[in-house]
């Protein structure tokens, strides 16, 4: 499921504009396939479903070491992060994205990502701590392998806190590829699958 960085870095997002200095480090083909008006359902549900929380037994597990972690060394104490160490993305907003809906934060995790700005494509939240200022973008895109047809698509960027945070982000990678991401996406293409009658069902109550 990743992609290459100009999957994201081609594409005329708003971030580019908002966020030159961070460095695009990972981008994800996101498995939820569907019509040019799903994209409100994605962001719902990376916010409040198993795409926000990680549910999966290996994701769960390197999450609690991490954050064991992050308390027995001070890495994500508040006055590390957002509106502390560093501002808020939402300080660089343009008139426009500042007066569009914001989009919901995502609170299911130790460290709450918060949203930034949404657009009908595009949705950007971020967090801070010792090691890192983080961006989760998620896109709505066409699909190349449906026809007529839209996916997620996820793209992670990232300003590390000088040389310790280079070397977190360098030491954690593995884990990122294998443990965390790949099986959070997978849990995100279940609960989006398993709810496509809902959503459907949505969009025929709404015509």
């Amino acid at each position: 499921m990743r992609l290459p960085r100009t999957a994201h870095t081609s594409h005329p997002w708003r971030i580019h504009e908002i966020a030159p200095d961070f460095k695009v480090e990972d981008v994800w083909r996101v498995p939820t396939p569907g019509g040019p008006d799903d994209f409100p359902h994605l962001v719902d549900q990376m916010a409040n479903g198993s795409g926000a929380h990680s549910s999966t037994p290996v994701s769960r597990a390197l999450f609690a070491v991490r954050w064991k972690l992050g308390e027995l060394l001070g890495w994500d104490r508040p006055d590390t992060g957002l509106g502390a160490r560093v501002p808020t993305l939402r300080d660089r907003l343009p008139a426009d994205l500042l007066e569009a809906p914001r989009g919901p934060d995502v609170k299911g995790v130790p460290i709450p990502f918060l949203s930034v700005y949404r657009t009908d494509d595009e949705w950007v939240a971020e967090m801070a701590n010792r090691t890192v200022h983080g961006v989760m973008h998620i896109g709505w895109v066409q699909d190349t392998r449906a026809p007529g047809g839209y996916r997620g698509q996820m793209a992670v960027l990232v300003k590390p806190n000088g040389p310790f945070g280079t070397l977190y982000m360098a030491g954690i990678k593995p884990f990122r590829y294998v443990g965390i991401y790949q099986q959070m996406l997978l849990a995100l293409g279940r609960e989006w699958r398993a709810t496509a009658a809902e959503r459907s069902a949505a969009g025929t109550s709404c015509r």
